[in-house]
């Protein structure tokens, strides 16, 4: 999320809910779709709300390092931050494919291993077994993994490695980016942005999976992607 914009002068701004989005919707698009030009301004649309308010809420405590959104959302409310959320949950737009990197075949086998079965040797859990079976992600502070851009894939487990994205403590994706080797990082972006968008892109209902011991963390601090 985020994108350069001034706040203007409350007493001439209208009191609607178009108003009160435009900032988001001049980065993000108008229903929360991503920018059509570049995968670093993320999909919002579909997401769960309680990801979106904590990922605000992370912005604001200087978790989350990128200026724009940094200054955009440090007059928010919670209430305010609620209502931007609801409203991008609830969009249901279609996915856009983003253009991906040639791989060779073993590169994305690599991927999909990471994702649908981790890496127990090195501690790293599957995509999976936190953001959902297909991968759309669980209420209500996990997103979706599916039909995300590759460039913004790996630029958010790049940006979990070096500090620049982070949740409170115990930092889960921290951990884990930081276990991922590079080739592993664009294999797993790779293919997650290969994969087929399915039918159904909610998110999965509270409790419908139980995620590792040590992923276990996402459901209370809104990690992932």
């Amino acid at each position: 999320m985020g994108c350069n914009v001034a706040h203007a002068d409350p007493s001439s701004v209208p009191d609607t809910l178009q108003q009160r989005i435009a900032a988001c919707t001049s980065c993000h698009g108008v229903h929360g779709e991503g920018s059509s030009g570049s995968g670093f301004f993320p999909r919002l649309a579909g997401k769960p709300a309680g990801y979106l308010v904590l990922q605000m809420q992370n912005f604001q405590r200087g978790l989350r390092k990128y200026a724009p959104m940094e200054y955009t959302v440090r007059p928010l409310t919670l209430s305010y931050m609620q209502e931007i959320a609801a409203y991008f949950s609830a969009q249901q737009v279609p996915y856009a494919r983003k253009p991906l990197p040639a791989l060779a075949p073993s590169a994305l086998q690599r991927g999909e291993q990471l994702v649908t079965a981790g890496d127990p040797a090195r501690k790293i859990p599957p995509c999976q077994a936190c953001h959902g079976t297909q991968l759309t992600g669980t209420e209500p502070f996990v997103p979706g993994l599916v039909g995300l851009p590759y460039d913004y894939i790996s630029s958010q487990l790049g940006s979990w490695r070096t500090g620049t994205r982070a949740s409170a403590a115990p930092d889960c994706m921290a951990e884990i980016a930081n276990r991922l080797a590079p080739a592993d990082i664009t294999a797993v972006s790779a293919w997650l942005a290969s994969r087929e968008v399915p039918a159904d892109t909610h998110a999965q209902a509270a409790g419908s999976i139980t995620p590792p011991l040590h992923c276990g963390v996402l459901q209370a601090q809104g990690s992932g992607l």
